[in-house]
C-alpha cells in the first residue's frame, strides 16, 4: 500500500462548446445523432455487474417523434431489487475500505472519458432521449456532469482533510465513514448531470447505491452507467434498477439497511417517501439521511429601473429553454406597469421568433416536452388560462402531439396575483405575468414571497443598487438560488451551489462540499499518548 499523502488535481469548470456552423464539434455531434437514430438498443437491469433481462419491457422514444423507438429497457421488480440490495451490501465494506484516492481515480477517469471520448455520444443520447437542443445538452450531459465528477473529488479531499485539534497528550482524528447500509438514488428525466451525480456523489464517499432512473430517461442514464463501468467502477457499487416507482421503491423503502435517499423529482413523491421513512423509522438500522431537490415556481421580479433588453432576454430564455422543463425555469414574473408595454411587446416578438421542432435540426430553439403525461398536464394549464376571465394569452397557447409532444412557448398575462398559473408548478413552456402598480412595490414583493409554497430559484432586475438591496432582503427566503440581473436558471457546479428550501427540498446544495458531507458518518478517535495510572485527582489530597 502506498504511503503518500495525495493531493487531487485542482478542478476547473469544463468549457462549453458552441456547435456553430462549420465547427468540428458540430460535425461530431451530428455523426453521433445519426448513429444513435439508426439503431435500437436493449437496456438491461444491472446488478453486481451482471446484466439481467426480465422480459418486462419499457420503451425509450424520442419526445419529438414518439413513434421512433431508440431502445427497450428491462424493468426491475421486487426480486431484482432485493438482489441488488443484497449485492450492494456484500461489496459495501470492501468498497469503503478502498483507499479514498483510488475511489477518486475512478471518477476522475470517468470525467475525462466523458470530456474527450464520449462527449458527443452522451450529448446525442440526451438530445434524442429527453429532447434537449445542442446547447442544452452540452451544458448538461457534458459540462455539468464533468464538473460534478471533477469537483466532487476535490470536495471529498477537503472533507477528509478536516481534522480536529490535538494536544501534547492526546492525538485526535476523525474518520469520515460511508453510511451503514445502502443509498437509494432516484434521478429525474430532465438532467443527465443529475442522473450521473445522484448515485456517484454517495458512491465516491464509500457508499453503495441502488439507482432508479426516471422511466422517461433510462436511455441517457444507461450511457452514463457504461462510462462509469469503463472508468473502473467495481460491480455492485452502483446497481442500475429501472422500473416503476412502486415496483422499485416499495422494497427499497421497506428494507432495514436503507441508510439514505438522494432524490430529485416532484414534491409530492418526495413527501410520500419522507412519510414512508417516518412510518418505518423503528425498522431501520440507522436513521436514513434524506436529501432531496424537488419542485419550483421560480420568479423574475422587475423594478422600473430594470434594463429592459436584459430583462426580456432573461424572461424568454429562463422560461423557454428546454421547454421550461427545469425545476429552475422562470414560471412567473412581476413587472411594473410603467415598463410593461415595452416589455410585453419585446417578449412577445421574441417568443414568436422561437422555432420549435426536431432537436437534430440545430436551428430549433425548443424541442418537445418529455411524454404524453407532461403534454396533457401542460395543455390543461393553457386551456384553463384560455377559459379564464382573469387571464389573456399573449403568445403561443397552441400544441400538437400527433408526431411529437410539442407545446409552443406560451405567455399568459393575469390580473389575479393568486391565479392558478402563478401558484402551481407547470413544468413546461408557460410564463405567467402579473403587472403591478409601481407605487405598490412592497406589496408586490410580499406577493412574490408568499404566493408559492416553493423556494428554489428567483431573480430580480434593477439598476438602482438601493432597490436591488431592498428587493433582495424582501425575498431573502423565497429562493435558495437568487440571481441579480440574470435569468433564474443555469447554476454552475462550484460557482452557484444548487438547491432550495420550503417545498423545494432540503437545500443540501449539489455542486458543493455540503452535499458530500451528507453521505459520511464521522467517527472521532482520541488516542491518549500518556494515559493516567492513578485514579486520584489532586484535589483529593488532604491539606
Amino acid at each position: 500500500m502506498s504511503n503518500g499523502i495525495f493531493k487531487m488535481p485542482v478542478p476547473e469548470n469544463e468549457p462549453v462548446q458552441g456547435y456553430g456552423p462549420g465547427s468540428p464539434e458540430r460535425a461530431k455531434l451530428k455523426a453521433a445523432l445519426k448513429e444513435l437514430s439508426g439503431k435500437e438498443i436493449e437496456i438491461p437491469v444491472v446488478i453486481n455487474g451482471e446484466e439481467i433481462r426480465t422480459g418486462n419491457l419499457g420503451k425509450c422514444v424520442m419526445p419529438h417523434n414518439h413513434g421512433h423507438v431508440l431502445g427497450r429497457y428491462h424493468k426491475a421488480g421486487k426480486e431484482e431489487v432485493e438482489a441488488a440490495i443484497e449485492g450492494a451490501l456484500k461489496v459495501r465494506k470492501e468498497w469503503a475500505a478502498l483507499p479514498w484516492e483510488e475511489r477518486a481515480g475512478i471518477f476522475m477517469k470517468a470525467a475525462e472519458i466523458l470530456a474527450h471520448e464520449k462527449r458527443y455520444l452522451l450529448n446525442a443520447a440526451t438530445m434524442l432521449g429527453i429532447g434537449k437542443t445542442p446547447i442544452q445538452a452540452e451544458i448538461d450531459s457534458a459540462c455539468e456532469l464533468i464538473d460534478f465528477w471533477r469537483f466532487n473529488v476535490h470536495y471529498m479531499e477537503e472533507i477528509y482533510r478536516q481534522q480536529p485539534r490535538s494536544t501534547p497528550l492526546s492525538w485526535n482524528r476523525v474518520e469520515h465513514r460511508g453510511l451503514e447500509g445502502f443509498i437509494f438514488a432516484v434521478t429525474p428525466f430532465n438532467f443527465a448531470a443529475i442522473a450521473g451525480n445522484l448515485p456517484t456523489a454517495p458512491a465516491m464517499m464509500g457508499n453503495v447505491v441502488i439507482w432508479k432512473p426516471a422511466s422517461s430517461a433510462v436511455y441517457p442514464a444507461y450511457f452514463i452507467l457504461k462510462i462509469l463501468e469503463e472508468a473502473g467502477l467495481p460491480p455492485g457499487v452502483i446497481n442500475f434498477v429501472p422500473g416503476s416507482g412502486s415496483a422499485v421503491g416499495d422494497p427499497v423503502m421497506a428494507h432495514p439497511a436503507l441508510a439514505g435517499i438522494h432524490f430529485t423529482g416532484s414534491t409530492p413523491v418526495f413527501q410520500d417517501m419522507w412519510k414512508t421513512v417516518g412510518n418505518n423509522i423503528q425498522n431501520y438500522l440507522t436513521y436514513p439521511r434524506i436529501v432531496g431537490e424537488t419542485g419550483g415556481k421560480d420568479f423574475v421580479f422587475a423594478h422600473s429601473s430594470a434594463d429592459i433588453d436584459a430583462l426580456c432576454v432573461a424572461l424568454v430564455r429562463g422560461a423557454f429553454e428546454y421547454q421550461g422543463q427545469k425545476c429552475s425555469a422562470a414560471s412567473r414574473a412581476y413587472i411594473p406597469r410603467s415598463i410593461w408595454p415595452e416589455v410585453r411587446d419585446k417578449i412577445v416578438a421574441m417568443t414568436k421568433e422561437l422555432k420549435v421542432g426536431d432537436v437534430a435540426d440545430f436551428t430549433n430553439f425548443m424541442g418537445a416536452v418529455i411524454d404524453q403525461g407532461a403534454f396533457n398536464s401542460i395543455k390543461a394549464y393553457i386551456d384553463y388560462a384560455k377559459e379564464s376571465s382573469e387571464a389573456a394569452i399573449l403568445a403561443g397557447g397552441t400544441y400538437d402531439d400527433s408526431v411529437g409532444y410539442f407545446i409552443d412557448p406560451t405567455i399568459v398575462e393575469t390580473t389575479n396575483p393568486k391565479f392558478k398559473l402563478m401558484e402551481e408548478e407547470i413544468f413546461g413552456p408557460v410564463l405567467t405575468v402579473y403587472v403591478y402598480e409601481d407605487e405598490d412595490l412592497d406589496e408586490a414583493l410580499e406577493l412574490c414571497n408568499t404566493t408559492s409554497p416553493y423556494g428554489l430559484t428567483g431573480s430580480v432586475f434593477a439598476t438602482d443598487r438601493r432597490v436591488i438591496v431592498h428587493m433582495s432582503r424582501a425575498l431573502n427566503e423565497a429562493a435558495g438560488n437568487f440571481y441579480v440581473n440574470d435569468k433564474p436558471t443555469g447554476a454552475v457546479v462550484s460557482q452557484q451551489p444548487f438547491g432550495g428550501a420550503r417545498a423545494s427540498g432540503t437545500n443540501d446544495k449539489a455542486g458543493s462540499m455540503i452535499n458530500l458531507q451528507r453521505w459520511v458518518s464521522q467517527r472521532t478517535i482520541k488516542e491518549n499518548l500518556l494515559p493516567p495510572r492513578d485514579y486520584r485527582y489532586p484535589h483529593l489530597e488532604e491539606e
